[in-house]
């Protein structure tokens, strides 16, 4: 955030204005320590001094380093009764919108950055072509940092790619796929190492699972994963339950964050209570560890100043505000972040989808008969009662699913605005829109899942094996 005093600080959250502070201290420190003029120093001072005053009036606490604001604003991610039509976490997303949740809501209440033309035209210049569909369409809506990662690019600096993956389930839905198909596009227009984290050891805290069967999962996810068409000498693939044994850098940087984060702060972000059991609390550190280079000396050859850039889903976004308040404390950069959107359920935008219910989602496994079946049947329509009446008043994009898949999934712009216009006039029925979402997803599920017979157990061992990739550092 910019550190003009003229910014309405009463507008910010609790949580926003602790960032503020804790980023208004780092300056000052690195101000004195640069040993810049005094007046640069002296006007640093007193706006932290100010942001200090607008925290305490906020709050009714003194700021304190590492100790996030414990009133409702944060408890559950900042979702309090006033706003529970929208629901945040990272185990659960709730809205009473058909629409979908808010997201500029969910922005303001995260204190994120919104991705907007500006940023989207920058990218487009750094790579050289036109950006992803997912970048066009406002599916990555939101970012932190992403400037410092164009700015390192261009100035010919290195940086990597961290995303990952809960194993809860064999099979993934074609949801899962987003941030792996997105993930894989950054790595090629931008030519970088990536690490994606299998959180075994999360589902096996969270879960009715054995650790072993929480390990078979992350292996057949794997699969998925690698089947996205993933570069193996530019791609380190892990296990938590595998890797945390084998990797001292991981687990020296595990325990840094343990050190630097205090039991009241994951209560506030994370909504733990006494009644949860210490894996739990202690997760957000292995979750925030491959934020930081030094986590992967094999790859990086012990080097720690890389950053590093996550593209995940928002409801992760609590971990990386963890990490990003740590970073700096134990010398590390902070990690930088695109958000993606929620991927619907069949039955409408309310919740995300879940593994758990077959009949929420669209399985890499479903074979073209279930996916037609499930759509027809199950796909939440923004169309009208009668055909007489959907021709004369037409559909409703912003909430049929079906238009929203399409949105994901078909890649020509001027098709999509297209079935846009011709569902909103009423030209093109439901049905007929169901029929296009049909026609697109089974000869892509098809390809993934012959891509995926090709990935044997051998080739996951090549992906998981612990070793230096294709780059020099």
């Amino acid at each position: 955030m910019a550190d003009s005093p003229n910014c309405d600080l009463k507008s910010l959250s609790p949580l926003q204005l602790f960032e503020r502070v804790t980023e208004q201290g780092e300056k000052v420190r690195a101000l004195k320590a640069g040993k810049a003029p005094k007046d640069e120093i002296d006007a640093a001072v007193r706006m932290l001094l100010s942001l200090k005053l607008s925290y305490k009036t906020t709050t009714g606490q003194d700021y304190q380093a590492g100790l996030p604001p414990t009133d409702l604003a944060l408890i559950n991610n900042g979702t309090t009764k006033e706003d529970d039509d929208d629901f945040v976490d990272p185990w659960t997303v709730q809205t009473s919108n058909a629409k979908g949740v808010d997201y500029d809501k969910l922005i303001v209440r995260f204190g994120s950055t919104k991705i907007d033309t500006d940023l989207i035209n920058r990218i487009e210049r750094a790579i050289g072509q036109k950006p992803h569909r997912f970048l066009r369409r406002g599916i990555f809506f939101s970012h932190r940092d992403m400037d410092q990662i164009l700015h390192a690019y261009e100035n010919k600096k290195s940086f990597y790619l961290y995303t990952g993956r809960g194993p809860s389930s064999q099979a993934m839905h074609v949801g899962h796929l987003i941030p792996f198909i997105f993930t894989k596009w950054l790595q090629e227009v931008f030519d970088v190492p990536l690490v994606i984290q299998l959180t075994d050891d999360e589902k096996y805290l969270w879960k009715d699972l054995t650790t072993e069967k929480a390990y078979e999962y992350a292996k057949e996810n794997a699969k998925d994963i690698i089947a996205c068409g993933f570069d193996v000498n530019k791609t380190f693939i892990f296990s938590d339950l595998d890797y945390l044994g084998s990797s001292t850098g991981f687990y020296k940087n595990i325990v840094k964050v343990q050190k630097h984060v205090t039991f009241n702060q994951v209560k506030g972000i994370f909504g733990f209570t006494d009644s949860d059991c210490i894996g739990k609390i202690s997760f957000p550190a292995i979750q925030a560890a491959p934020s930081f280079s030094s986590s992967f000396p094999q790859i990086f050859n012990g080097k720690e100043d890389l950053q590093c850039l996550i593209p995940c889903a928002i409801d992760q976004d609590p971990y990386f505000r963890m990490t990003r308040d740590v970073a700096p404390r134990i010398g590390y950069p902070k990690p930088a972040l695109l958000h993606s959107v929620f991927f619907p359920a069949l039955q409408g935008a309310q919740t995300k989808m879940s593994a758990s219910d077959p009949n929420s989602s669209i399985f890499l496994t479903d074979t073209p008969k279930q996916i037609k079946t499930k759509i027809n049947k199950h796909a939440f329509s923004g169309g009208r009662d009668t055909i007489e009446e959907h021709r004369k008043y037409g559909g409703n994009c912003d909430v049929d699913v079906s238009f929203m898949y399409l949105t994901f999934f078909l890649e020509d712009d001027d098709r999509l605005e297209q079935l846009k216009q011709a569902y909103t006039s009423g030209e093109l029925l439901t049905g007929e829109l169901k029929k296009v979402l049909i026609e697109t997803l089974q000869p892509m599920i098809a390809a993934h899942q012959e891509r995926r017979k090709q990935v044997t157990d051998e080739v996951v061992k090549q992906f998981m094996t612990p070793r230096k990739l294709a780059f020099e550092f």
